[in-house]
């Protein structure tokens, strides 16, 4: 099954990517490399996702805003290439959680996002990554992820 079906199948909309909170584009192409900048976790209605993971929100609720991001980021792909499709696999995935001080279970918050790479992409939705604590995020957002993707030449 194609990526693309996979996304129809999986009931995702990635018609809106989101807009950039700064002076900076969402994804950029380098020959087969697409670099995705850091995404936050923007609700369907348009609304950020906001707390410290650790404090005001479960590991849970880190997991679905961290799965958030991951479908902003399959949008802001989607509309860099045009179609899932294109996609060889992912390479590398840095996942940022605003954590409480003695928060530990980062990896399992940033498996939201992992967890839709694989569900779209299969096996080639899993690269290396790191899954790390912030003392801040922007806007007071849970979860930053970032992406670097290998696409068709």
């Amino acid at each position: 099954m194609s990526a693309e079906d996979r996304v129809k199948e999986l009931g995702l909309d990635l018609s809106n990517p989101p807009k950039p909170a700064g002076n900076y584009v969402p994804a950029i192409r380098v020959g087969n490399i697409v670099y995705l900048s850091g995404h936050g976790p923007v609700r369907p209605d348009g609304t950020s996702v906001t707390g410290k993971v650790g404090a005001e929100l479960s590991v849970e609720e880190g997991y679905d805003a961290a799965r958030l991001v991951g479908i902003g980021l399959l949008s802001s792909l989607k509309a860099q290439l045009g179609s899932l499709d294109k996609v060889r696999r992912v390479v590398k995935t840095l996942g940022m959680v605003n954590a409480a001080p003695d928060f530990t279970d980062h990896p399992q918050v940033i498996n939201g996002a992992s967890d839709i790479f694989r569900e779209v992409f299969g096996e080639n939705g899993i690269g290396a990554r790191s899954a790390v604590g912030m003392g801040s995020l922007p806007f007071q957002i849970p979860v930053e992820v970032e992406m670097i993707i290998e696409v068709e030449g």
